[in-house]
């Protein structure tokens, strides 16, 4: 006799309808009220958001057993086909055009569907590492591929966490820096003006061509300054970028009519505080796979 659907135990099947689910949800969100505002998720409210989500995963995991819905999310069986419509939508995402103002798959990151789809993944995930915490509770023991399991695991939900709630932290300007005029003034995406806590000052514009007088290499020499008078002295070049109090200074352009003579440069820059975060989330599932390497090096010696 054939299955029918959502009758107990949930199989693969359920998973997919889960996720489509979540995704129609999504396109609705989108076509009602527009993409996802970012905006309104800056720090401190994205801390709250995700406080809110663990506490919400936390109480899911200790109802597990009472609603078995939320059993079923802790298994492979929901957790394949969330995963599938991730790699389907950021495979989307790497195939497309994204932009600050584009729409639907022109900027994935305020699109509910990719949106959703990753909370939901996030969510499955928070249960999953939880379940492997009680049963090392319950064994009253810790093996590597515990280890293993929990920096995989973990590393990938901060890793998503701080790249999806972090972004609405992350700020990208242009400034125009004159030689020996100090600036403090940028120009964010939607062409506002942004003070900095930092004032930026060129020094020297440095510039190589080709025998065609087309640019070879170009550079600023900079002088930085933060709010306590703490100054330096530093260069930055194409895809050569410097830190300074927090923001990354790419080297963007220059007066392009007096090339090697310009008196200004343009610079791009770049504030993601969340960005540590995301590398600890990579680094740690790189040591979870070091953990699974060195686990099955041990098991074909014995």
């Amino acid at each position: 006799m054939k299955k029918q659907i959502w009758t107990k135990p949930y199989g693969i099947k359920e998973g997919f309808l889960v996720g489509g689910g979540l995704i129609l949800a999504g396109l609705l969100l989108e076509m009602g009220v527009g993409p996802v505002q970012w905006g309104v998720f800056r720090w401190p409210v994205n801390a709250f958001v995700l406080t809110g989500f663990l506490c919400l995963a936390a109480v899911a995991f200790l109802m597990r057993e009472k609603v078995y819905v939320l059993r079923f999310l802790g298994t492979y069986k929901a957790t394949i086909p969330a995963l599938t419509y991730v790699v389907v939508l950021t495979g989307v995402m790497g195939l497309t055009r994204q932009t600050e103002n584009g729409v639907w798959f022109g900027n994935m990151l305020t699109f509910w569907p990719f949106v959703l789809i990753y909370a939901y993944v996030a969510f499955i995930l928070c249960i999953i590492v939880l379940h492997r915490l009680h049963q090392m509770i319950k064994n009253r023991g810790v093996r590597i591929n515990d280890i293993a399991f929990l920096l995989n695991h973990f590393g990938l939900f901060l890793a998503m966490s701080a790249a999806t709630l972090g972004n609405a932290d992350m700020q990208r300007l242009k400034m125009i820096a004159e030689q020996d005029v100090p600036e403090i003034r940028a120009v964010n995406q939607q062409g506002m003006i942004v003070r900095l806590p930092i004032s930026i000052e060129l020094k020297h514009f440095v510039m190589k061509t080709y025998d065609d007088g087309s640019p070879k290499y170009f550079a600023s020499e900079l002088q930085v300054r933060n709010k306590t008078g703490k100054s330096v002295r530093t260069t930055v070049e194409v895809n050569k970028p410097v830190k300074a109090a927090g923001w990354n200074i790419y080297q963007y352009g220059y007066d392009t009519e007096k090339g090697a003579l310009s008196k200004f440069s343009i610079l791009e820059l770049v504030y993601d505080p969340w960005l540590p975060f995301v590398y600890a989330g990579v680094f740690m599932m790189l040591c979870g796979a070091l953990c699974l390497f060195a686990l099955g090096g041990r098991r074909k010696r014995l």
